[in-house]
Parts: structure tokens; C-alpha cells; sequence
């Protein structure tokens, strides 16, 4: 890559570190939600553990992998594509299917499931993809 093309694919990013920074921030704010919590077995249970612990695993690597596809690594770009991606569907399934998680950590997960929804999209877009097509 050039170093305009860097530079452009770094601008082209912002939005998206911006909404992954948000995501790890949220996912943080899970967990340190669950220590306060951590007396009432109604609104933390194993499953709210367990969760939380990958979200905020995946929040981390996704904050590598954005800020290595912002300078320009398509390997990183390809892991933010398909992390975001899959990080959406385990979302949309722990929204819809009944299971041991309370009401607040679903909010959560949604407001998590709305950012990389438009992580996605972003990531996906034909403009970013271009720029880390192989010459």
C-alpha cells in the first residue's frame, strides 16, 4: 500500500474504531456491572460470567484487529470482518432464543448487537474492501 493509500484507508477507519472503542467500553462497563451485582443471583448468574468474560475477550481482539486494518494490515481487516460478523450472530442468538440470561445483560447485548451491526456494514462497504485488494 502507498502512503496515501494508508493514509486513506486510516481516515476511512476513524468511524470504526470509534464504534469499536464504544464496544469495548460497553463490554467493560458488562463486567464491572456484574461485580456490583454479584449479590443478587437474579441478575447474575454463571451464564451473565461467562458472557461477559467473551465479550470482553472479543471486544479487546477486535480493538487489535481495527487498528491494525486502519494501518493498513488486511490480515487484521479480514479478522475485523469476520469477528464483527460473528460476534452479530451470537448476539441475535442470545436475543431470541430463551435462556438463562436476565433482561439487563440483554439490553446490553443489543446495544453491542446495534454497534457491530454497523461495524459490519462499514467494514463490508465496497470503497473499504477495495482498498485492501491484493495488486
Amino acid at each position: 500500500m502507498t502512503s496515501t493509500a494508508i493514509a486513506r484507508t486510516h481516515n476511512a477507519f476513524r468511524p470504526i474504531q470509534i464504534l469499536v472503542a464504544s464496544y469495548l467500553v460497553v463490554s467493560i462497563g458488562t463486567v464491572v456491572a456484574a461485580i456490583l451485582m454479584r449479590d443478587d443471583p437474579a441478575l447474575v448468574n454463571t451464564a451473565v460470567w461467562i458472557r461477559g468474560s467473551i465479550v470482553v475477550a472479543t471486544s479487546i481482539l477486535m480493538w487489535f484487529f481495527v487498528r491494525g486494518a486502519a494501518r493498513g494490515s488486511s490480515k487484521a481487516y479480514l479478522r475485523l470482518r469476520i469477528a464483527s460478523a460473528v460476534m452479530v450472530v451470537a448476539i441475535a442468538v442470545i436475543l431470541t432464543v430463551p435462556g438463562p440470561f436476565p433482561l439487563w445483560m440483554k439490553l446490553e447485548q443489543a446495544v453491542c448487537g446495534v454497534v457491530l451491526l454497523v461495524v459490519v456494514i462499514l467494514v463490508n462497504q465496497k470503497s473499504v474492501r477495495a482498498s485492501f485488494r491484493r495488486e
